[in-house]
């Protein structure tokens, strides 16, 4: 049977894969702490060898009409990103994924009433909230494998949730699989317009968008730090008021997976609360509770509805 080991929401902003003198220039002469809190989760959890497959909850992947698991036997090649060619240019990426895992989690669609596809395509694209993570946590570790799931642009907050409790039981059903997952996304994610958004590029949290939304972010910060993820999912349509990324997807996904309100995990902070062009960025690390994500050994919600509706 296999089991979800860790979970994290973490950021991905293009600044932490531009060369450091860039990144110096670009915040005041400091090293932003996205880059070195990575670092550090790195050496703290990714750099051990109790786990073997890594799943990314992609926020920038959007698919239209069902979830996609990648399932390749590998992924490599060169990614120059769409939106800034400038800072994410032919990065090369090479790591092994897990058909295995992936044909199991889209076996449990139906269960969950909702559809997802695994797909083999080697030519399928691939995103950098996927590769910005893989090039820190995931470089140089040639073992371990790195699946990746978009959201669904026509989905809501029940069909991500529904996405999560499938992933939960396509990783339950592939034998010995230790899994870490990978929300990766904001918290707020409203960006300066054009003219104005160069005098706001510090990682400064002054800079975010309104103070409305810093508040906001704050306070589900605390909450995760509380593990009461019943609060922020409870609280899930004030947030949509700050244009969370993706609408939040990355995460509820994620939560579906780890039992929703009964989660009970406890959110460990690596680096500061940033801003990025007026957006909130934080990395947030979840080890699983002794008792378990629910606090019952239980993995995830008992919510398991058996036909789409």
């Amino acid at each position: 049977m296999g089991e979800i080991v860790g979970a994290g929401l973490l950021a991905h902003v293009p600044t932490i894969v531009l060369p450091e003198a860039d990144r110096l220039e670009l915040n005041e002469g400091k090293e932003i702490t996205l880059v070195t809190g990575l670092q550090e989760l790195r050496e703290d959890v990714f750099a051990r060898d109790d786990y073997d497959t890594v799943v990314v909850l992609d926020s920038h992947w959007a698919t239209t009409v069902e979830f996609v698991v990648t399932a390749q036997q590998r992924r490599a090649g060169l990614f120059t990103s769409e939106e800034l060619p400038r800072g994410m240019c032919r990065m090369p990426y090479d790591f092994p994924g897990d058909p295995e895992l992936a044909r199991n989690i889209e076996k449990f669609a139906d269960r969950h009433g909702t559809w997802i596809t695994a797909i083999e395509d080697d030519h399928l694209p691939i995103y950098y909230a996927t590769i910005n993570l893989w090039k820190f946590l995931g470089e140089g570790l040639p073992d371990k494998r790195w699946v990746t799931i978009g959201v669904c642009q026509t989905g809501d907050m029940e069909d991500h949730l529904r996405l999560g409790r499938a992933l939960a039981d396509g990783i339950a059903a592939t034998p010995g699989r230790r899994v870490l997952l990978i929300a990766s996304g904001a918290l707020s994610h409203t960006f300066w317009p054009l003219r104005e958004l160069r005098d706001h590029e510090s990682s400064d949290p002054a800079h975010i968008f309104t103070p409305e939304a810093r508040a906001a972010d704050h306070e589900r910060i605390g909450w995760f730090k509380e593990g009461r993820h019943d609060k922020v999912l409870d609280t899930m349509d004030e947030f949509w008021k700050y244009k969370p990324e993706a609408k939040f997807f990355h995460y509820l996904m994620m939560a579906g997976a780890l039992g929703e309100q009964a989660c009970v995990a406890r959110a460990r902070q690596y680096g500061e609360y940033e801003n990025s062009i007026g957006t909130g960025q934080v990395h947030l690390w979840f080890d699983r509770p002794a008792e378990g994500w629910t606090g019952t050994g239980l993995p995830k919600s008992p919510r398991t509805p058996h036909s789409r509706s």
